[in-house]
């Protein structure tokens, strides 16, 4: 072959190599022109007919080069909300979200095959609430048991790969109190995903990951890489592990095993697995604070790590699996290269069994925990834990330690120690509180010279000694003996010292002396606790002697309890209050059994109070488990703002309960209700000049108050409101911290109906009518009901009645009383005289039964009953009594609405109102009150006398629950 020839082929190659490519090109441009409605269309109905959730995009685009070669759909600014109840909330925001298409069934079948799913830089909060509603349930798929429709038109699924690049992901569940945060995930998963039965591939990325349960985390900005091949069965929705191969940080783990999502929970068998790996991979999932640490320190030894998680879970069956985890640590070695002597002959061996997560049944086994610092400096602990509220316990602790020596082995920068440490601890036998069980127990902790300084604070707090011996020959509360002797400190140039011997904890026999001024503002900078702000000073100067039995059998003569306790500047919280107290001035005498306030002045945020009284028997409180402080105050405010005691408000407090974290999480635009410790026994007078809720003012309120076993209730209490003096006798406590429930018994006299129903919500709410009604009412009620997540009444919860007598009243246009007048042709019902009027009426499931009451208009004499509800519907009788004396008249029935009232005269047939129905457990209205279906007038009677029955035992029960206290 010439060259001539040669090169003649290798242009032909190369044009029709170029026109290929040409047209390849042109095929990536043309198609998405010619096909961008059919795909758009398709995928809209797809996405329409299989999520549940609402779904957002800004705008899409069809494109070969986003994801080459795929043809790809895309949409940018993507946003899943999620499925119910959090309809309102984000599931999913992505910047990018792409389907490949399968280029083939779009050419040639015009079908829209999705194999590829590609989600860039996006954010997903995952969430399950207390009560194990998720949020993530959005796919709605296909019932199986009908055949597939062919013919139907929309885009199908049939995936090989699915690809995350960047995301942020936040797991949150409450049922199970789990949190898990992971950023920077990148994940890429290959396999039939369509299939019934198929493996998936993984290849993940984390570059920061955050695990904890029951608020303890257990991980914090680990990296985490993933390499798995899971066979997954859609059928029976199972995960089996094949290849699982994790590495934390430096830690590699290998996991084995299976889980299957069921109906109401999951069924799971895990075995996880680090076996031959070092001390210092080991380390480098310790919290991120002590990775700097492990750098510049020299370690040496073996570790094995085994983890298993076997059984099922299900909230409502109250199923949990079986947690089991052990650490074994060989030969350890750890060095600073400051430190005189390492620390040698490292060795621990622990074992956890939790059967069904139950903490009842948690058994702790540390087999052995040692370690030597040179000559005459070792430390030697095993110890054996089984249950929680009654625990067997087997404990040998033994060592001598230069906590100096300690120190420099370990090279710590962030602490420095000194003193020497010395303990031997023998114990065997159960711990119970409930049955004041001690294990058998001999030993003492002795610390001498102690020294301790952080970076935190310039100061160290030195010169401290501990020598605290502990005995219990029998195993039981009777013969338990610790005595303290001495405990002491100096900080900031202020000596501190305790001492302490407490006998026989069946009837503690105590002997405390306490001596000392703390700047705890400096002590907190000392720890630098995160989210504790504390400051302000603590001085002691007390005796304490006496036995518990002495307080609680009235044996007061017997107690030599005396001194003083100074607070100043001092900031507190509490779990159920969102913002801090402040104790300006806190002066506190011991007397015997009474511990009083004598001065006592501070705020809670815009809140003021001054205390003056005594707590009862406070020692016994702190040694009782259950203990409840008992007391009798007078409390002084100028200002107090009932809002911002409620649980879910704001604050700067940060150290919650479980419980209102939750509730804040799940309601997060509530306000809460105020919750009541339980743990209080105590009377108050109090004089407040304004106390202020939900905008309504209550001026110069005085009043008996006491607070018992969670619950508030105020006595013989008076306050102005709208210029009247009101009185009431109240009950009120909290359930949850987003439900409550209250009976209040209030009395008013001479209060202007016109301002009442402009300034109190709940006037213009349950008594509509008073819009049209000017002049001066009386008003004596009683009502039981609750309280929603906004602290505002549940009207359909409320139950009760009482009597409104309208002493000098103007009553002009009310739309009932002015058809009336329209249709018997009495112009005067536009305008009726009901001075002295007396109303009674009884409340119950949203419906105000209005007993029989007359009034004149002109020469008429109207007698008005009957039943209407919170929403307007109208069921009343009116007899119209003509002259002389009304003992002659006729009847009018008065149905439809407030605002459209349907008269029917010479008629004593109306139409009922079916009651709403509530639930007091879950506080949610099951179904409004409705008009009900017409019936003859004996039915409609019976059932009218059945609802005033229970309205008046309503009325009487609150009686009841208000003379309590």
């Amino acid at each position: 072959m010439t060259v001539g020839n040669v090169k003649s082929i290798v242009i032909k190659i190369l044009k029709w190599l170029g026109i290929g490519i040409a047209s390849i090109l042109f095929l990536m441009f043309i198609i998405p022109i010619l096909f961008p409605g059919t795909i758009s269309q398709q995928v809209k109905i797809f996405a329409n007919k299989h999520l549940a959730g609402e779904l957002d995009y800004k705008k899409t685009h069809l494109t070969f080069f986003s994801h080459f070669p795929s043809l790809t759909v895309s949409v940018d600014d993507f946003i899943l909300k999620g499925s119910k109840p959090f309809e309102q909330d984000t599931l999913l925001a992505a910047k990018e979200v792409a389907v490949g298409i399968n280029l083939k069934n779009l050419i040639f079948d015009r079908d829209v095959k999705i194999d590829e799913i590609y989600v860039n830089d996006a954010t997903a909060n995952v969430f399950v609430n207390s009560k194990g509603e998720a949020n993530y349930n959005v796919y709605v798929s296909k019932p199986s048991d009908k055949p597939k429709d062919t013919t139907e038109a929309g885009a199908s699924v049939k995936l090989d790969l699915i690809k995350l690049k960047n995301w942020n992901i936040k797991y949150n569940d409450h049922a199970a109190n789990v949190l898990v945060n992971a950023k920077g995930l990148n994940y890429t998963g290959k396999g039939g995903l369509s299939e019934d039965i198929f493996d998936l591939e993984t290849d993940l990325d984390i570059d920061k990951i955050d695990f904890a349960l029951n608020r303890i985390w257990y991980a914090q900005q680990k990296t985490l890489h993933a390499d798995l091949i899971t066979r997954i069965n859609t059928n029976a929705l199972t995960f089996v592990l094949r290849k699982n191969e994790l590495r934390i940080n430096e830690l590699p783990l290998k996991f084995t095993g299976f889980l299957s999502i069921l109906r109401d929970g999951y069924n799971i068998n895990i075995n996880a697995a680090s076996e031959k790996t070092t001390i210092r991979d080991m380390i480098s999932v310790l919290p991120p604070q002590y990775l700097d640490w492990a750098k510049d320190t020299k370690i040496e030894g073996n570790s094995d790590l085994f983890f298993s998680l076997k059984g099922r879970f299900s909230e409502p069956k109250k199923l949990k699996p079986d947690l089991k985890a052990s650490l074994k640590v060989n030969n350890g070695f750890v060095s600073n290269s400051n430190a005189p002597v390492p620390m040698n002959n490292l060795n621990m061996d622990l074992n956890v069994d939790l059967p069904s997560l139950d903490t009842e049944k948690l058994l702790l086994d540390l087999r052995t925990l040692s370690f030597d610092l040179g000559k005459n400096n070792s430390f030697r602990a095993v110890v054996k834990t089984q249950g929680l509220n009654e625990m067997k316990v087997n404990a040998n602790v033994k060592g001598a330690v230069d906590l100096a020596t300690l120190d420099a082995a370990l090279g710590l920068k962030d602490i420095e120690i000194k003193g020497l440490m010395n303990t031997d601890i023998q114990s065997n036998g159960i711990f119970s509180l409930d049955k004041k069980l001690f294990p058998i127990t001999k030993g003492y902790f002795n610390l001498k010279n102690g020294w301790l300084k952080t970076k935190y604070y310039p100061n160290p707090i030195q010169n401290i000694n501990i020598l605290a011996n502990i005995h219990n020959t029998d195993g039981t509360f009777k013969s338990l003996g610790v005595k303290l002797d001495p405990f002491k400190f100096d900080f900031e140039g202020n000596p501190v010292f305790v001492t302490a011997d407490l006998q026989d904890f069946e009837d503690l026999l105590y002997k405390v002396r306490a001596k000392g001024v703390l700047n705890v503002g400096r002590i907190y900078k000392v720890f630098k606790k995160e989210g504790l702000d504390i400051s302000g000073l603590i001085m002691a100067d007390l005796s304490l002697n006496g036995r518990q039995s002495y307080a609680t059998s009235g044996q007061y003569s017997k107690l030599d309890n005396r001194g003083n306790l100074i607070l100043k500047n001092i900031k507190a919280t509490t779990e159920y209050l969102p913002k801090s107290f402040y104790i300006k001035e806190g002066n506190f005498e011991f007397e015997n059994e009474k511990m009083w306030f004598r001065k006592f002045y501070g705020n809670y945020g815009k809140s003021d109070y001054s205390l003056n009284g005594y707590l009862l028997n406070t020692i016994n409180y702190f040694i009782e488990r259950k203990g409840t402080l008992h007391g009798r105050f007078h409390l002084k405010s100028n200002y107090i703002l009932v809002d911002e005691f409620m649980a879910l408000k704001e604050g700067d407090n940060k150290d919650k309960s479980l419980a209102v974290t939750y509730a804040k999480e799940e309601h997060p635009k509530s306000s809460g209700v105020v919750i009541v410790p339980t743990n209080l026994d105590v009377s108050l007078e109090a004089n407040a000049k304004k106390v202020e809720f939900k905008g309504l003012g209550l001026n110069n309120l005085a009043g008996l108050a006491s607070v018992t076993k969670g619950e508030v209730y105020l006595k013989n209490t008076t306050f102005d409101i709208i210029g009247s003096r009101m009185e009431i006798d109240a009950r009120y406590q909290n359930e949850s911290p987003i439900t409550a429930n209250y009976d209040v018994a209030l009395k008013v006299d001479n209060f202007d109906v016109q301002r009442a129903y402009n300034e109190i919500d709940m006037v213009r709410e349950m008594a509509t009518a008073a819009k049209n009604v000017k002049g001066i009412v009386s008003l004596d009620y009683k009502l039981k009901g609750d309280f929603d997540s906004n602290m505002k009444p549940i009207y359909p919860s409320l139950e009760g009645g009482g009597n409104v007598n309208l002493r000098d009243v103007e009553v002009k246009n009310l739309k009932m009383l002015s058809t009336i007048g329209d249709n018997i042709g009495a112009n005067a019902f536009n305008n009726p005289d009901m001075k002295g009027v007396n109303i009674e009426s009884h409340i119950k499931n949203n419906l105000i039964h209005v007993e029989p009451f007359t009034f004149k208009v002109s020469i008429l004499r109207p007698t008005i009953s009957g039943t209407t509800s919170f929403n307007g519907l109208l069921d009343f009788r009116v007899r119209v009594g003509l002259p002389p004396g009304g003992w002659i008249g006729f009847p009018i029935v008065v149905t439809g609405t407030h605002e459209k009232p349907k008269i029917k005269i010479f008629s004593k047939t109306g139409q009922g109102i079916v009651e709403a129905l509530y639930n007091t457990k879950s506080n949610k209205v099951i179904r409004e009150e409705k008009r009900a279906e017409k019936k003859s007038r004996v039915q409609q009677r019976k059932e009218k006398r059945a609802q005033e029955k229970k309205a008046e035992n309503a009325e009487k029960q609150i009686d009841k629950d208000l003379k309590k206290k």
